[in-house]
């Protein structure tokens, strides 16, 4: 039994005539009477009571009347989700970021537009280091992920810059450096710093520390924290300071200060990670899409 001789039976028991049932179908009402047929043979039963200007129901056919339609109805509904995934409008999408990811204004927005132009989308956030961010991207736990830079490239991913963000200087509120409007780098030269490990974010890591080392200096850590907002409420606690992305300045703590740092300013790198052969997958194309178009706004 296929689709379309229920459709062909559907049209005669709705029309109780074979001439306009073929006349809707589209199709010659010779053929439209041997599908039909076919069909009863294949059941083994009639159908149709055939009269000389109209046909009737048999007691088998009200009985496939009522499961024809719901399968045609169900049929109809699989073909229309499959067309709504194909194009963008259905399915999911897993998403990863890291945690100081929420506080980029770029992102928030991405989210909420991406949830808004596709309600039916399925859309999942999972929040992680960069290391753990990319090893899931990879393994097809994760669709992408937004992070800092990788150490190294990986084969299997591919990645897009979506937004390159100044540093700033973290500092206990009432440090001589707090009074300061911009603090130059060697400033802190003498300063305990509290960073993240370099395992965690190896890219950022280099970042902080390579710019230290151009102004004259490497760093002194006496604290790690695998977390930015752990590391602002540690420089708040008075244990020293720190190198930050400028967006962490919306953790309004009362024990920290943020400065701008002296040119040249190190940057914050965040960029999306995704699987190299997934770039056309349309759900990954369209965050792509929308994340490209609201970083250039």
């Amino acid at each position: 039994m296929e689709l379309r001789h229920l459709r062909y039976f559907v049209a005669v028991a709705e029309t109780r005539h074979f001439t306009r049932a073929a006349r809707a179908l589209g199709i010659g009402q010779p053929p439209l009477s041997q599908q039909i047929q076919a069909l009863e043979r294949e059941l083994g039963t009639p159908l149709f009571l055939r009269k000389p200007r109209a046909v009737t129901l048999t007691a088998a056919g009200e009985a496939l009347l009522v499961d024809a339609r719901r399968i045609l109805r169900d049929a109809e509904r699989a073909a229309e989700h499959v067309r709504r995934v194909a194009r963008g409008e259905s399915g999911r999408l897993r998403v990863g970021m890291i945690n100081s990811a929420p506080f980029h204004p770029l992102i928030p927005r991405v989210i909420r537009e991406y949830r808004r132009t596709y309600p039916q989308v399925a859309l999942t956030l999972d929040e992680g280091p960069t290391p753990t961010l990319a090893a899931a991207v990879r393994d097809d736990v994760l669709d992408v992920a937004f992070v800092r830079p990788l150490l190294d490239s990986e084969p299997d991913l591919a990645s897009e810059v979506v937004a390159d963000e100044d540093m700033v200087v973290a500092l206990p509120s009432g440090h001589p450096l707090a009074r300061r409007a911009v603090v130059p780098l060697l400033a802190l030269s003498i300063e305990p710093f509290v960073l993240f490990p370099r395992a965690v974010g190896a890219g950022l890591h280099d970042e902080i520390l390579g710019a230290c080392r151009a102004a004259g200096f490497s760093p002194r850590i006496v604290q790690e924290a695998s977390q930015v907002t752990s590391i602002v409420n540690l420089v708040a606690a008075g244990l020293g300071v720190s190198i930050v992305p400028a967006s962490m300045q919306q953790i309004h703590g009362d024990g920290v200060a943020y400065r701008p740092i002296r040119k040249p300013t190190p940057k914050a790198r965040l960029s999306l990670i995704f699987r190299d052969g997934d770039r056309h997958a349309v759900q990954l194309a369209q965050l792509l899409a929308l994340t490209r178009r609201l970083a250039r706004g």
